[in-house]
């Protein structure tokens, strides 16, 4: 199609099938399918798009790095426009900013800061694009100094619902930057760059590592809980309920990484090491000098591209022994020995009136389900997602990063910043061009089948 200067594909085309699974970094693909996918080349690609699509009355749907574990870009109908291919990076060394496009992955955009002394809080699993990551908020590394990667986006280039190309600052779109900074996939346009502030590299990171016998989990799990908010931002705590190499039953582990700085630096490790149970530790590492690529390293080593993959996750700030006994379910049945439970302590941030990010907490409680066969998806994706309506009385909605509405439904906005977007979706993008959230209906895992077939009315059942 010559009106693209990327690659255009109908369903049934040579090429379709390869790029809509293709779409999707977890293993376990959706049964969705686009009318036609886009591979975009540029901007202008991104403009004729979106065109295209209004023209013809079909709805458009976006991918940058394609690691939303759902593949919430991947849509039955419409066109799926593809950004994989926008992938540049320019840095600004002498003023701290950096532009770069949506599909450029994390670990690659601070390899190329690291090189001129700077750093840029970007997700944790080195694969990340940016696009989806700062849009839907961006929990990266150091991000409790920092603050959630979309505070640092100062302006972008966005594509809008008429195929316009605007540059939106807090000054010429403050409405567009609002919404850019923390709605998720909830986002009415399509962002080709963003323009970002980054910050000065750090001194040194030292790693900290404990795994602890099963016996102590829930006194583990509740001291780090208890002790987050006394300390430092420049701090990363989390703990992980797993399965361990040569131990029998699940372990909880401890991480930290300290971020050192001139104000902050290894006596942030100080009141780890003061733990009261810190001599049950079955093993240890401790102020281990690392780097950014260790730490990607570490994190790649436990979701690797290829295999099939459920995760969700809640915010909550209640007591934590009620935490604790809301999610027994979750943490007393892993469903395989490389599933785990991310126990992220991020403590809380202030919000921005310039942001529409706003749903957090003081603990992010996360079940990340692994596996490889496809006959097991009913039992991993129940752990992930059905496990955790006990966790209702405790919860504060959702991040973007792992939401599921399709499966768990739960809020990622508050409620004034979720009626704010709706307002600005109708004055931005009033045919609803372009999709939202997944909703249970477009849902196609096996989870989803199963609860299908078991809500039917008893006379169907029989009837078959």
């Amino acid at each position: 199609m010559t009106l693209f200067d990327g690659t255009f594909l109908t369903r049934g085309a040579p090429g379709y099938e390869d790029a809509r699974l293709g779409a999707v970094w977890n293993e376990r693909k959706p049964d969705r399918h686009p009318d036609a996918i886009l591979l975009a080349a540029g901007d202008r690609d991104v403009q004729e798009g979106v065109r295209w699509a209004a023209a013809r009355g079909l709805r458009v749907s976006v991918r940058s790095g394609g690691h939303s574990w759902i593949g919430n870009g991947v849509r039955d109908g419409g066109l799926l426009i593809d950004l994989s291919a926008l992938d540049e990076v320019v840095i600004d060394a002498p003023r701290r900013r950096a532009t770069v496009r949506p599909a450029v992955q994390g670990s690659r955009f601070n390899a190329l800061l690291d090189a001129e002394g700077l750093v840029f809080p970007s997700g944790h699993c080195p694969s990340v694009g940016v696009g989806g990551f700062l849009i839907g908020g961006g929990y990266g590394w150091n991000s409790r100094s920092l603050g959630p990667a979309c505070f640092s986006v100062e302006a972008v280039d966005a594509v809008l619902a008429d195929g316009t190309l605007v540059h939106a600052t807090d000054e010429t779109r403050p409405d567009l930057m609002w919404a850019v900074r923390g709605s998720g996939p909830g986002f009415f346009a399509v962002v080709t760059r963003f323009h970002l502030r980054v910050y000065p590299a750090y001194d040194r990171i030292l790693r900290s590592a404990y795994v602890f016998p099963y016996e102590l989990r829930d006194e583990v799990l509740a001291w780090t809980y208890e002790t987050v908010p006394a300390l430092s931002d420049s701090l990363e705590l989390s703990a992980k309920v797993a399965f361990t190499p040569g131990v029998p039953r699940p372990t909880t582990m401890i991480t930290a990484a300290a971020f050192c700085t001139p104000g902050h630096g290894p006596e942030m490790l100080e009141p780890l090491e003061k733990a009261p149970f810190l001599h049950h530790a079955l093993r240890r590492t401790e102020r281990a000098p690392s780097t950014l690529d260790d730490l990607y390293a570490l994190s790649d080593a436990l979701t690797p591209q290829g295999r099939r993959y459920a995760v969700d996750g809640v915010w909550t700030g209640a007591p934590v022994d009620r935490v604790l006994d809301a999610g027994r379910d979750v943490l007393d049945s892993l469903p395989g020995r490389d599933s785990f439970l991310l126990w992220m302590l991020w403590g809380g941030q202030a919000t921005r009136e310039n942001a529409c990010w706003s749903t957090q907490d003081r603990l992010y409680f996360s079940p990340n389900a692994v596996w490889d066969d496809p006959a097991d998806d009913l039992r991993h994706e129940t752990w992930a997602h059905g496990a955790l309506r006990a966790m209702a009385p405790v919860a504060h909605g959702t991040q973007f990063a792992d939401a599921n509405p399709a499966d768990r439904p739960a809020h990622g906005l508050e409620p004034e910043q979720a009626e704010r977007l709706e307002r600005l979706r109708r004055r931005y993008d009033p045919q609803g061009l372009f999709r939202a959230y997944l909703s249970p209906e477009e849902s196609t895992t096996a989870l989803a089948a199963h609860r299908r077939l078991n809500t039917r009315p008893s006379v169907d059942r029989k009837a078959k």
